[in-house]
């Protein structure tokens, strides 16, 4: 079987979860299968560089930000790779070039006094480069041929830095070209996560939580039989188990179920993992490094469906909801296309949108951090019809959460969503708007930040959801 392993940073976080990571992929290989490891950065890591750049820009960087992210890197070399000093010279040889290259950046922000959106890649994915070598190591350590190789050589992409989409051909083709020999040598190839590059080599990265999607990316180039996600969970739960503690694991769900509920918030997976794997049919697994026997969460075509309808609540925190109202929009046409292409061209995300019939008002979710952006790029291209009346407002609440119960048999059962919104009011929480996908595997509704908790709690209680699928 062919195997791609992704190691989050928490399964990366220390020279013990390292060899954790590398105990794991060696032991698959000498089962018999063919394994690509993709690795995070330490844990906490990429934080630290992108506080430095934008420390950098303020003319605050110090040398000792280096030193600091330099000494974990150097005693997890230390550790992990105590029996061959050529390779142990090899890994410090690497780290000491990322960070001279991180430190030239750093100081060039100083007197540019801006970070743009490639040069934040260029150091946001330095975290990645960082820890791929010394998983390497480790792994070489344990008596099985290992290299570290950089997505840049891989993964191509367009040129929307920080958010960059790959391009499907091109990638294919240099990932075969590059990996499928390694492994048919039997080495296990260690790929740097999250980053990517253009056509022309310059540097992108996937999105912040992007590694998953490099192995989703990968799995699906290589034609491989399975992805697995190592993590610090026992896979995919019904809800946030800091939410609602009896919460439970899921064994196994559909693509769609996943892709639902990484979008809609769920943290174990990035929610453009799906997608390749998706369109493969390549099983992903999401596994607990930190408990490696559990059989975590298989996501695969059909899932286990549950007779229930619901299968599990998410929500969502951090978000905004922005709202255009005024009489004179009924029967104004266009309303709605400006504002969405005003919205796409500032590249923010449209989490959820909900319009009344009479067209009196239309609303939608934007992430908290995007909201002031939006709003002043909505209030010029709308100018003409405030002025005309057709608009009388446009307004914001930064006070909202989105709350989604996803099922893939939700889908044409009567009475879900009665008894969603009858749970909501039986628990007193007040219901801003509502959306549902006409794939009607969703119900995705806004509550005020205070009351998603208790909407969340709600609902998993009135499915039982505590209690295993039937």
């Amino acid at each position: 079987m062919l195997i791609v392993m992704k190691f989050g940073g928490t399964s990366v976080g220390s020279a013990e979860r390292i060899a954790q990571a590398a105990e794991l992929a060696v032991k698959s290989a000498k089962e018999g299968h063919k394994v690509v490891v993709v690795t995070s950065a330490m844990s906490g890591v990429t934080n630290k560089l992108i506080a430095a750049a934008e420390n950098a820009v303020a003319g605050e960087y110090h040398k000792t930000v280096s030193d600091e992210l330099y000494e974990p890197h150097r005693q997890a070399v230390h550790q992990l790779m105590p029996n061959e000093a050529a390779r142990r010279r090899e890994a410090l040889d690497s780290l000491r070039q990322k960070f001279e290259r991180f430190e030239t950046l750093c100081k060039g922000l100083t007197m540019v006094r801006e970070l743009t959106p490639r040069t934040l890649d260029a150091i946001s994915g330095m975290g990645e480069m960082l820890c791929a070598p010394i998983l390497a190591g480790a792994i070489a350590e344990r008596g099985v041929t290992s290299r570290p190789i950089e997505a840049t050589e891989l993964i191509v992409t367009d040129d929307q830095f920080g958010q960059a989409e790959p391009l499907t051909a091109e990638t294919r083709q240099q990932t075969r070209e590059k990996l499928l020999p390694l492994l048919e040598a039997g080495e296990i190839p260690v790929v740097t996560g999250f980053i990517a590059a253009t056509k022309e080599g310059v540097q992108t990265t996937l999105g912040r939580g992007g590694s998953d999607y490099t192995a989703s990316i990968l799995g699906a180039a290589l034609d491989a039989d399975e992805v697995w996600i190592w993590t610090d969970v026992n896979g995919v739960m019904t809800a946030n188990p800091n939410e609602v503690p009896e919460a439970r694991t899921m064994r196994e769900i559909s693509y769609s179920e996943a892709s639902e509920l990484a979008y809609y918030g769920a943290k174990v997976l990035h929610y453009k993992t799906i997608l390749p794997a998706f369109k493969q049919k390549i099983p992903v697994l999401i596994l607990n490094s930190f408990q490696p026997t559990d059989t975590g969460t298989r996501v695969s075509v059909t899932g286990h469906p549950s007779s229930r309808g619901v299968k599990a609540v998410t929500s969502i925190r951090n978000v905004s909801l922005i709202a255009i109202s005024g009489k004179g929009m009924q029967g104004i046409p266009g309303i709605a296309a400006k504002t969405f292409d005003t919205v796409a061209a500032e590249r923010a995300n449209i989490l959820m949108i909900s319009q009344a019939s009479s067209e009196n008002n239309l609303c939608f979710v934007v992430n908290s951090s995007e909201a002031a952006r939006v709003m002043k790029a909505l209030r010029v291209s709308l100018e003409l019809d405030l002025l005309q009346n057709h608009i009388e407002d446009i307004v914001v609440d930064d006070s909202i959460a989105v709350v989604a119960a996803v099922g893939d048999r939700m889908q044409g059962a009567p009475g879900i969503a009665g008894k969603v919104f009858g749970a909501l009011g039986t628990a007193n929480v007040n219901v801003i708007a509502i959306s549902q996908g006409s794939s009607e595997r969703n119900i995705s509704f806004i509550v005020g930040e205070t009351q998603a908790a208790e909407a969340v709690r709600a609902i998993h209680r009135a499915f039982e959801l505590d209690k295993p699928s039937q």
